[in-house]
């Protein structure tokens, strides 16, 4: 049986999503503690259309990032939106969603083990990024400065694979009541 695509279900997706970046700028949640990575495993796994798929978690980026920006400059917030250099984070969420592309089946088990790929790739190449380029503490380049800056990253890291985990659930887990509501729906 194949699913019907309704606009209800279009518009519930898109409505997870955007409730999910809009999260991300709640003050006194964890480090790292954010549903874009899962909104990339979802995309990745669930929407046919590559180019939506590697777009909508971008979007949902954008977002947070647009909101945190006009926070910032209203004096709301101490985080800004846009900085130097977050063109990369962009470009590892894209790489979430692409590795995303490799799920063949949509299970509980594939749902896992991608929300501790995806958090666990962003976390090694963006913190080898940050000791690569000199960026955040300056940590030595050596073997012992790479260290360091992993260890620098970890609150984030933790934070990172509790929120995908949770989100992962979350959006798989309604896009899966909507698709057998759907189904159930229109099986003649």
């Amino acid at each position: 049986m194949s699913m019907k695509i309704t606009k209800s279900i279009v518009w519930s997706v898109l409505l997870m999503i955007l409730v999910a970046s809009l999260y991300r700028i709640i003050p006194h949640r964890p480090l790292g503690f954010a549903p874009q990575l899962a909104i990339a495993i979802f995309a990745g796994a669930v929407i046919r259309n590559r180019l939506s798929a590697v777009l909508l978690p971008l979007l949902s980026m954008f977002v947070s990032d647009v909101i945190y920006q006009i926070l910032f400059i209203n004096s709301l917030g101490s985080v800004p939106g846009f900085y130097e250099g977050q063109w990369v984070n962009y470009l590892l969420m894209a790489g979430v969603t692409l590795l995303s592309f490799l799920m063949n089946k949509v299970n509980l088990r594939n749902i896992a083990t991608y929300s501790f790929i995806g958090p666990t790739a962003y976390f090694v190449v963006s913190n080898f990024l940050v000791w690569v380029s000199g960026a955040g503490w300056g940590r030595p380049k050596t073997i012992s400065g790479l260290i360091q800056a992993l260890e620098d990253g970890l609150p984030f890291y933790r934070g990172s694979l509790i929120s995908t985990l949770f989100f992962s659930m979350v959006l798989f887990g309604s896009w899966y009541l909507l698709y057998k509501k759907s189904e159930s729906i229109s099986v003649n």
